[in-house]
């Protein structure tokens, strides 16, 4: 009988051992259970309230363009987003790269000034967690970057260089004496791109055409200043030709104040509500630009960013600049000209 009991007991005593056992294995499994649910919660809650910062690096209608590309995308997804501007200073674009580092964003989409000396603050950034598209340069050893998207500067260069070769053909007798405007000391690769594509396609039509002058003036004052010096030190120069919008208004402007309207004619870069009104004046001196799509691009460049921070695969673009080719704006096409202000108004217009 004691044996019996003996036995009822170490029974009842096990069962408690095992009834224990899995009382204490079942709040594990859901504590477990909790806590991938959380991980996945506190993921889709950040995805939610992602921060983002849009950066250019001056004040004129193609940057602004730029910035609205990149504000239209964000909002858009439904991300807040920041806007900056660099003003054309390297070292500000570096403290404003790191001011995005200590507020902790989840990624920049920005006009970087170099396509060398920007790379380390901006890998910096990636480091930090910090994820980054480009818009406008193609970066020198960025494998990290998300992607980006820029103009063709070489074909940029060449759009104007074809019209330009073609005019010089027709209404020069294949002669030509050059004056060019760039912004080497600026962004050097770029604006080597842009000088050799228009000069390579002038040169293949009209060989005899020779380049007189090659000075930096990217700002409407300063080119203003400059061709007026050039005309004076070359006054047989009868084409100009500028690798961007600042140049090629203030080329222009001398033009008609040196009273050569007629006798020197301008091409250039960039589309803008004053390129595009010169390309409609009277006075014929400004011939023929070369536009880019900036809107686009900066929209392109910021859907990429939140694309790869929201976990959708852009493997793809990872660590390179998507080209975008340049459009002619010419004297010559009204109808065209008309369209590209019909299409930049509608834009504007947001």
């Amino acid at each position: 009988m004691k044996r019996f009991k003996k036995g009822l007991v170490a029974m009842a005593l096990l069962t408690l051992a095992l009834s224990l056992a899995a009382c204490g294995q079942a709040p594990a499994a859901s504590d477990s259970g909790k806590k991938e649910e959380k991980t996945a919660a506190q993921k889709e809650e950040k995805k939610a309230n992602l921060v983002v910062a849009g950066v250019v690096f001056q004040e004129d209608q193609f940057m602004k363009l730029l910035s609205l590309g990149y504000q239209d995308a964000a909002n858009a997804a439904g991300v807040k987003i920041l806007t900056g501007n660099t003003g054309n200073d390297q070292g500000k674009e570096t403290e404003l790269i790191n001011t995005y580092i200590g507020q902790k964003l989840d990624g920049i989409a920005i006009a970087p000034l170099n396509q060398d000396s920007s790379v380390a603050a901006l890998k910096r950034a990636d480091d930090k967690g910090v994820k980054v598209s480009v818009t406008n340069i193609s970066l020198t050893n960025a494998p990290f970057i998300v992607g980006g998207y820029t103009s063709d500067n070489k074909n940029i260069g060449q759009v104007t260089g074809k019209e330009a070769a073609r005019f010089i053909q027709e209404k020069l007798g294949g002669k030509a004496k050059i004056a060019v405007l760039q912004y080497k000391s600026q962004l050097p690769q770029q604006s080597t791109d842009r000088v050799n594509g228009f000069l390579e396609e002038v040169k293949k039509v009209n060989p005899d055409a020779q380049v007189v002058a090659d000075q930096d003036a990217w700002l409407q004052d300063k080119a203003v200043s400059v061709v007026g010096d050039i005309l004076t030190a070359h006054p047989d120069v009868n084409v100009i030709w500028a690798a961007n919008e600042g140049g090629t208004i203030g080329a222009a402007m001398a033009v008609k104040n040196a009273g050569k309207a007629g006798k020197v004619y301008v091409f250039g870069t960039d589309a803008s509500y004053q390129l595009i009104a010169m390309l409609k004046e009277k006075d014929n001196i400004l011939q023929a630009i070369a536009g880019q799509d900036p809107y686009s691009m900066g929209y392109k460049a910021m859907e990429l960013l939140i694309k790869g921070l929201k976990g959708e695969d852009v493997s793809a673009n990872k660590g390179k600049t998507t080209s975008v080719d340049g459009i002619l704006l010419s004297r010559s096409n009204p109808e065209g000209i008309a369209k590209f202000e019909a299409d930049l108004n509608a834009k504007m217009s947001k």
